[in-house]
């Protein structure tokens, strides 16, 4: 089973190749670039690099959502051209849950948290019994304060990751009141690997779409949207 990942959700821009439980290449970058700019080429240079026939993968995963309202349009153009042109299956990832899935097997639970602006981030919370993730939280949008509360009431020792944590860090550390700790580098950032490790036991259970059925999910309204909304409705 073979299956070409694509992440680009937010800032970070990543592409991978994973073969039933190996990574087989897998390239990330987290730099101010358009995703419009980097995917394509990343995924080149995988091509050449690993000397891959896109005719042998079997399916095309890719982080569905939430995130960046344009990386998530990037990402999901890319996949829908990707399985049209070679008639490949979609399996869309939740962007959080793959976060999470990145920490597979840690003793504490996770809380991934994402950037959404407004004072939000994009979050939910999970932990591992053996090989199984469990979704305590679905991936959700809500205030710092809101996440935090419902973590103190859980009463378990949590582990932060993503974006929002650099941006929350001090309301983090002064509102949690259960053990935790910070991802360090290499886990703490969305990676097309855990998209496609996650995707593989999607996949596994018929949980995927034509390149046609595919839509990302952005779990809120676009700041156009909202804007425009807020102009017809007087409101904030």
């Amino acid at each position: 089973m073979k299956i070409l990942a694509f992440d680009a959700s937010s800032l970070v821009a990543s592409v991978a190749v994973l073969e039933d439980d190996i990574v087989i290449a897998e390239y990330t970058t987290n730099f101010k670039k358009t995703h419009s700019q980097t995917l394509l080429p990343m995924l080149a240079e995988l091509k050449q690099m690993i000397q891959l026939d896109l005719k042998e993968i079997d399916a095309l995963a890719v982080s569905g959502g939430p995130g960046s309202f344009t990386g998530l349009r990037i990402g999901s153009a890319t996949v829908k051209g990707l399985g049209l042109a070679l008639d490949k299956p979609i399996i869309s990832v939740p962007t959080v849950d793959a976060m999470a899935y990145g920490m597979f097997g840690s003793r504490a639970w996770i809380c991934p948290m994402m950037d959404a602006r407004r004072n939000q981030v994009y979050t939910g919370l999970y932990s591992f019994e053996q090989e199984d993730m469990t979704i305590h939280i679905p991936q959700c949008a809500c205030s710092i304060e809101e996440i935090i509360e419902k973590i103190n009431k859980i009463n378990q020792e949590v582990v932060y990751l993503g974006d929002g944590v650099p941006v929350q860090k001090e309301t983090i550390q002064k509102l949690t009141k259960v053990p935790y700790f910070f991802a360090p580098a290499h886990l703490n950032r969305q990676r097309a690997a855990s998209v496609g490790a996650l995707a593989y036991e999607y996949y596994k259970e018929g949980k995927v779409q034509s390149a046609l059925e595919h839509e990302p999910e952005y779990l809120r309204l676009s700041q156009a949207e909202r804007e425009r909304l807020e102009h017809e409705t007087g409101k904030k």
